[in-house]
């Protein structure tokens, strides 16, 4: 196929056992006017802030629908290692936030509660981590180490070596 420039594609095609030869010529019918473009380039352009805008809410939503979700998920599987006022604070903050989405709350008063929730869940995290090296803190003390039993050695293969020398395959 080949197109020119005018936009007119020509394909062409041939079937080796035969030599039979089709060609066709396919032009676009419907190109719209100048005036349709620019009038249509003039609509983006005045739409655009308005888009704009349309984008970020409904990035702010997904983004406060993705917290909420992994947030509840994550208090469902370790909500018995977190400790109670922290989580607390989480629960709290998820349903704020939840309750922002159904009442279809603005972009700045979601994103508030979406920075929120982020912070009390990485108040929750750290606390479980603190949590978790305090305990294995607790029943590992630290004892003094026995390296009696450690040797550092360097196996090495007579045989394989004798090979390599003699110029033998490996």
């Amino acid at each position: 196929f080949d197109i020119d420039a005018n936009g007119i594609m020509h394909v062409s095609a041939k079937d080796l056992a035969t030599g039979r030869e089709q060609k066709m010529t396919v032009t676009g019918g419907s190109a719209l006017p100048k005036d349709d473009i620019d009038r249509m380039m003039r609509e983006a352009e005045q739409y655009a802030e308005e888009d704009s805008k349309r984008r970020e809410a409904a990035e702010t939503r997904n983004q406060a629908e993705q917290l909420v979700y992994q947030t509840e998920n994550f208090l469902r599987e370790n909500g018995d290692r977190v400790p109670a006022d922290t989580k607390s604070e989480v629960e709290s903050a998820v349903a704020e936030v939840k309750e922002a989405l159904a009442q279809q709350a603005d972009t700045t008063a979601l994103r508030a509660g979406v920075e929120k929730l982020a912070s009390v869940s990485q108040k929750m995290g750290q606390a479980m981590y603190a949590q978790a090296q305090q305990t294995s803190a607790e029943e590992s003390p630290t004892a003094p180490r026995d390296e009696e039993g450690v040797v550092d050695a360097e196996i090495v293969d007579e045989e394989k070596n004798g090979r390599d020398e003699k110029g033998g395959a490996a």
